[in-house]
């Protein structure tokens, strides 16, 4: 009998999202429903008939790779942000990119197949938490009766779940982000871009998005915590 246990897998597809930079992105897929996001296949994937009935399903499982970890060596213990950088938990209770084969999994909401597209199949998704040009290894259909489990235990990151932050976006700022961008670019902001042991009320973020620079400051103080934009390059 072959011994499969050790193989090696190659991308299938890359997503095209907002996101040049890691920071800023949501912490969890699905926090951010605006935010939208193209799958393009590589070449030898673009085949019609290997997405055929995938139009059926409301939303799609993501096995991707942590690629700025990719060939890092793995930890047994992190630091998770959420907890202030300084509580150590086990890799394998957290989500984190420090793990033995780097490997990421979302669950996105599917918009559209684009059968007609020059490069396509592609595939429109929604929600996406990915870097731009992530490689995907995988894409399943998510199954409802199966993969939805309301009465599961969040663990220690239920605490922060639900945590937002009061956007101040002034109007001649706002304006100068193309329209079919700022709703999503809202949602981002108002989950707290900053890594969560930084809470400097000094000092002025810089964040990545659609290809504008965008400068803002957190005040923790504030009831409810305030997010101000200062700035959009």
């Amino acid at each position: 009998m072959p011994n499969n246990e050790t193989y090696t897998i190659h991308p299938i597809a890359h997503i095209h999202t907002d996101f040049a930079d890691k920071f800023g992105i949501p912490r969890q897929a699905g926090l951010v429903d605006a935010l939208t996001a193209r799958i393009v296949f590589a070449p030898e994937y673009r085949v019609a008939e290997a997405v055929r009935g995938l139009e059926q399903y409301s939303h799609l499982w993501l096995i991707w790779q942590f690629s700025q970890a990719a060939g890092r060596p793995w930890r047994p213990t992190v630091r998770p942000p959420r907890l202030g950088g300084n509580t150590r938990v086990g890799v394998f209770a957290t989500r984190s990119p420090c793990r033995p084969n780097a490997l990421g999994l979302s669950c996105v909401r599917l918009l559209q197949v684009e059968t007609a597209a020059p490069d396509g199949p592609a595939l429109r998704v929604a929600g996406a938490d990915l870097l731009d040009g992530t490689p995907i290894y995988d894409i399943k259909p998510y199954l409802p009766y199966v993969d939805s489990h309301p009465e599961a235990a969040g663990g220690f990151s239920a605490a922060t779940a639900d945590r937002q932050l009061a956007v101040e976006f002034p109007p001649a700022l706002l304006a100068l982000v193309p329209p079919d961008k700022r709703e999503a670019l809202l949602g981002v902001l108002a989950q707290d871009p900053r890594p969560g042991y930084q809470h400097d009320p000094g000092r002025v973020y810089a964040m990545g998005f659609a290809g504008l620079t965008v400068r803002f400051t957190v005040d923790d103080a504030a009831s409810p915590m305030r997010l101000t934009v200062t700035g959009v390059e």
